[in-house]
């Protein structure tokens, strides 16, 4: 998997294309150990809003874990943030199209192993026969990939994937630009890694308060998919959010990450004047679409499906 992974990126990086990259999922919500399982599948499907019954995340993780399976699936983007979600919480995703799913999404998704596990003997769509079931594998299945949701899956480790494909080795602050501040879970959750490796030198612009263990819990039902897996995980440490203008031109920062190129692009023209192409950073985490940002330096796309064409061009 990981030579395959090598090979894509530098042939991507050789022709200039933009690199890949997928939702990750923080590390205080990765379960410490594999829960006990008393169901086969989990209630919720993704595909059936009326499963969409949990107005907790604690319930609604609770449903994970106790299953050894849960059904997920491409919606409007082959990437979803409930795939880590299922994997964090010591259960195994049942994909309905994995097979189907380019190999430039989902760059880290262990896909071998989850395959193995939806084929193992007695597995069905939504249900186990246990007198065939091989549940000594299935365990030691879910124990790998609970490893490498930890290794490979958290938020941080895709900040880190980040700096890295850049080549970044700068000791300074780094400018992070929010934009809209309405959920966007790409943003989101690339600015809880960067907080999570940086803390404070991650300057973010403007704040993305619902991120904060400081926002009101209270509050969290009113916001998209009602705040669960990316609200409230960042510590609220003292941050210098003032004259952003004036220090972009003095070049106090050491890299410009934009968390969403199509909803947040403050200060670009600036940006484009007072620093080199290679210390901008272009986040694209929308669904399956035609991205108008292809050809800038170090873009960082989420979905390739209706852009291979552009790319090449």
């Amino acid at each position: 998997m990981y030579y395959f992974f090598t090979l894509l990126l530098l042939s991507l990086e050789l022709c200039g294309a933009p690199f890949p990259i997928q939702f990750g999922i923080p590390e205080n919500r990765i379960v410490k150990e594999i829960p006990e399982k008393t169901q086969d599948f989990a209630y919720v499907t993704p595909y059936d809003r009326n499963t969409y019954i949990f107005e907790k995340e604690a319930d609604y993780y609770q449903d994970y874990q106790r299953s050894y399976y849960a059904v997920t699936c491409k919606k409007a983007g082959w990437d979803a943030l409930r795939h880590y979600e299922i994997l964090a919480n010591g259960t195994i995703p049942y994909f309905t199209d994995l097979a189907q799913a380019p190999a430039d999404s989902m760059i880290f998704l262990p896909r071998e192993l989850i395959l193995e596990a939806m084929h193992l003997e007695g597995v069905s769509h939504g249900h186990i026969d246990h007198e065939k079931f091989d549940k000594k594998r299935y365990f030691e299945i879910l124990e790998q990939l609970l490893e490498h949701t930890r290794a490979h899956l958290t938020t941080k480790k895709m900040a880190q994937y980040v700096l890295d494909s850049i080549g970044y080795k700068g000791s300074g602050n780094i400018l992070f630009i929010s934009g809209c501040l309405w959920p966007d879970y790409m943003r989101c959750l690339l600015l809880t890694g960067f907080k999570d490796l940086y803390q404070e030198r991650i300057v973010d612009y403007p704040k993305v308060h619902h991120v904060y263990k400081s926002y009101p819990e209270a509050a969290i039902l009113g916001l998209y998919g009602k705040g669960m897996s990316y609200t409230r995980t960042v510590e609220d440490l003292p941050v210098d959010r003032e004259n952003i203008e004036e220090r972009i031109k003095k070049r106090e920062f050491d890299l410009i990450v934009y968390g969403s190129i199509h909803r947040g692009n403050g200060f670009l023209d600036l940006v484009k004047e007072h620093y080199l192409p290679e210390e901008i950073v272009y986040i694209c985490g929308e669904d399956i679409h035609g991205c108008q940002h292809l050809h800038n330096h170090n873009l960082f796309l989420r979905e390739f499906d209706w852009n291979r064409e552009l790319i090449t061009k």
